[in-house]
């Protein structure tokens, strides 16, 4: 595939709440196919992109999730990940992108390519350079007119949060709740569990505060103390996942769930997304 040697940062730089159901049996989780966001693997991925896709579903990976590099692809190479896919029994249900892929200019092209791959989801992974409570009511406005558009499509926009959408402006308002408050009840909040727990926010509060919005949920671990932070495993850091899986199921309306490991560790990426889902399956006995 062209241009998978683009790192996701790079090319983002580019271009009324329902009860809380805590009661509801954490069994249920083995009901929600498990995925894995490819860019946990994109070191592989750039020099095997087949193989790498082939890999992760022999370990049993459901779901996968391509990220920015894909919207180059020619249609015929989106087809051919196609019949990738439906070869492995998989589905690619989400991408992540930038603002660009949703706006007027780039929609299009997005669309086209999410179809091919039978993917529903057009989520938004950074918003860019966005300032002060203001900035984000407008790039609000932006993917509120987005996803609007999207729904002549049978599709959906959505936005995956990392740590500085949690920092509260003057008044306590944060842009995830500016973002949340301004969009239409199918815009999906994909929430990533690892840098809501870093940045201190409340991930159960959260999913309460916005019942059905929840789509999809990165399962990006992290730990306090010195060396860990990001470079956990799933399962072996800090994040109160047994709850967030709760929550996400009773509340949240989840219809999948992501691993996304950010450091390989010494084992290499693909031994990392095996663990990661060993660990996953140890938690859900």
């Amino acid at each position: 595939m062209n241009n998978l040697s683009l790192s996701r940062r790079d090319f983002l730089a580019a271009a009324g709440a329902a009860p809380f159901a805590a009661s509801v049996a954490f069994a249920q989780t083995k009901k929600i196919p498990l995925g894995i966001e490819l860019y946990s693997v994109r070191g592989e991925l750039q020099k095997d992109m087949p193989g790498t896709v082939r890999a992760v579903a022999k370990m049993g990976y459901q779901v996968v999730e391509f990220y920015s590099p894909y919207y180059s692809w020619t249609t015929d190479q989106a087809k051919d990940v196609r019949k990738l896919l439906d070869d492995l029994g998989i589905k690619c249900l989400s991408t992540h992108n930038s603002p660009q892929a949703v706006s007027a200019d780039g929609m299009a092209k997005a669309v086209e390519l999410n179809q091919i791959i039978g993917s529903k989801y057009i989520i938004v992974a950074s918003a860019g350079k966005v300032s002060g409570a203001d900035g984000w009511k407008g790039f609000a406005d932006q993917m509120a007119a987005a996803a609007e558009k999207l729904r002549a499509h049978k599709m959906a926009t959505g936005f995956h949060n990392h740590q500085t959408e949690w920092k509260p402006f003057e008044g306590g308002e944060r842009p995830m709740d500016i973002l949340a408050k301004n969009t239409p009840k199918d815009f999906a909040l994909q929430l990533d569990a690892g840098t809501i727990v870093e940045a201190g926010s409340d991930p159960l509060a959260w999913i309460k505060a916005n019942p059905g919005r929840i789509k999809s949920m990165h399962l990006k671990d992290w730990g306090k103390g010195e060396g860990r932070a990001y470079t956990v495993a799933f399962g072996e850091g800090d994040v109160p996942w047994k709850p967030m899986f709760d929550a996400a199921e009773s509340v949240g309306g989840v219809e999948y769930y992501l691993i996304e490991q950010e450091h390989a560790g010494p084992d290499g990426e693909l031994a990392m997304a095996q663990r990661c889902l060993d660990n996953y399956k140890k938690m859900v006995k």
